[in-house]
């Protein structure tokens, strides 16, 4: 639950606030190349299959900026499930290919809808019901400008579905792990 103004009610959100997602991208657009590495460092010694997940799209067909604009999103999101305070399980493959299962069949279900306002629906209810709306938000939000800048520069792949996929999936593995204890208190 959070809540600004002790009259404001309160209302739930996911472990990772926007606060924290803020100070996130705060921390990692301010870090330099070096701690970005030192980072991503931790990141591999901490949460492996995430940083797996991002580093194998070279080998679907992403170009090394692509990577790195997926590496720069699973920074942000690592460092905000650090801002969280939660001590946050290994993220195995298994999750991973579990949640990239539920997002491609939300996905598949919303597009095969006959009525355009059925789907739109559909998709308003997934982002709605998210766990991590704050985190999924700035996802989504990245994603946009990245695809408009491809869009703009006549730069699209087909290996961008992929990392598309990715950085989503990236969220919904976060959103859905089991994360039992606080490390401290916030």
């Amino acid at each position: 639950m959070e809540r600004d103004d002790p009259a404001t009610p309160l209302t739930p959100v996911g472990r990772i606030s926007i606060k924290h997602v803020a100070a996130a991208v705060r921390k990692v657009r301010a870090m330099d190349g070096a701690q970005q590495i030192a980072l991503a460092e931790e990141i591999k010694a901490t949460q492996p299959n995430l940083l797996a997940s991002c580093l194998v799209q070279g080998q679907l067909g992403a170009d090394e900026k692509t990577v790195g604009f997926l590496i720069t999103i699973l920074l942000v999101c690592y460092q905000a499930m650090q801002e969280s305070g939660f001590d946050w399980p290994l993220i195995s493959e298994d999750a991973q290919e579990r949640e990239s299962a539920r997002m491609v069949g939300a996905v598949n279900f919303s597009e095969h809808m006959p009525d355009p306002s059925a789907t739109d629906a559909a998709r308003r209810q997934y982002i709605a019901d998210h766990a991590e709306q704050s985190l999924l938000a700035f996802v989504l939000g990245e994603c946009n400008g990245w695809l408009r800048e491809l869009a703009r520069t006549h730069a699209e792949k087909e290996s961008d579905k992929f990392v598309l996929m990715a950085s989503v999936n990236l969220v919904n593995c976060i959103a859905y792990a089991v994360v039992p204890t606080r490390r401290r208190a916030l």
